[in-house]
């Protein structure tokens, strides 16, 4: 049976591991190497490296660090972080990466997602939206790791990173990011209802019935999450872990079995 790709996304604040909560107060929870070994252990589907910092301070990610990523991990990984120019891309794909997850640059540089795609194949790159409501509870996308806002709503965004060829579009929600109280299912699914390219649902999973929301409502092609991969307990302790296969199957194939 078909199973949607369940992916950690694993935030970098230096050359940490850090988690967050609606973008603030990073909490350092150990060292991304012994990360990526554990989830090689428990056979992830693919993994997300975001360099938090990188837009901010005018940066990329470290490709020393994606290079080491690449050397230990046994599944495919993405990586992002102040990602600006071809020459970049091309860097973090030879370092080991199958893909370069472009945020802050799919809404201000469109021209160059467009070329990153012609050149690289939109299968090598991905676009990442990061987005919050206002006060009157509109959507609006954020960039510089949720510090300014585009006032730009998110379908409109969406549909022009479809135009450009990116191969994926992640649809992370700043507002319940590190809240581990479910998806933002309305959020997910309207951009999933009005583009063809494959949709993974991120911010605020915490359980196994989430993800199965995100995917059977929410229409998400994947399903990532942060805390629920790290935290343990209602105490968050930090602990490292990933649903089995068997956990998965029983899961979506429950659901399949009652909608038949």
């Amino acid at each position: 049976m078909f199973l949607p790709r369940i992916i950690p996304v694993l935030l970098l604040k230096g050359k940490g591991l850090v988690k967050t909560v609606r973008f603030k107060e990073p909490k350092y929870i150990g060292d991304p190497i012994n990360a990526v070994r554990i989830f090689n252990d428990l056979k992830a589907d693919e993994l997300v490296f975001l360099d938090i910092t990188a837009s901010k301070e005018d940066r990329t990610i470290s490709v020393a660090l994606v290079k080491d990523i690449g050397d230990e991990a046994y599944m495919p990984f993405g990586v992002g972080g102040g990602i600006s120019n071809i020459k970049q891309v091309e860097q973090i794909l030879k370092a080991g990466a199958e893909k370069v997850i472009i945020n802050t640059n799919a809404v201000l540089k469109m021209d160059f997602i467009e070329e990153a795609a012609k050149i690289f194949g939109g299968q090598s790159i991905v676009a990442a939206l990061d987005i919050k409501k206002s006060l009157l509870g509109k959507y609006e996308c954020w960039i510089k790791d949720g510090s300014q806002n585009t006032k730009v709503h998110p379908l409109e965004i969406a549909k022009k990173v479809e135009g450009s060829g990116v191969g994926e579009l992640i649809v992370n929600s700043i507002d319940l990011d590190g809240t581990m109280s479910g998806y933002d299912i309305k959020l997910t699914r309207s951009i999933a209802d009005i583009v063809s390219i494959p949709v993974v649902a991120c911010g605020g999973a915490g359980n196994l019935e989430h993800l199965k929301e995100g995917y059977f409502e929410g229409k998400a092609h994947a399903l990532a999450a942060g805390s629920m991969f790290v935290y343990h307990g209602p105490r968050r302790a930090v602990l490292i872990n990933y649903p089995s296969k068997n956990e998965l199957k029983q899961l979506f194939n429950k659901e399949i079995t009652i909608n038949e």
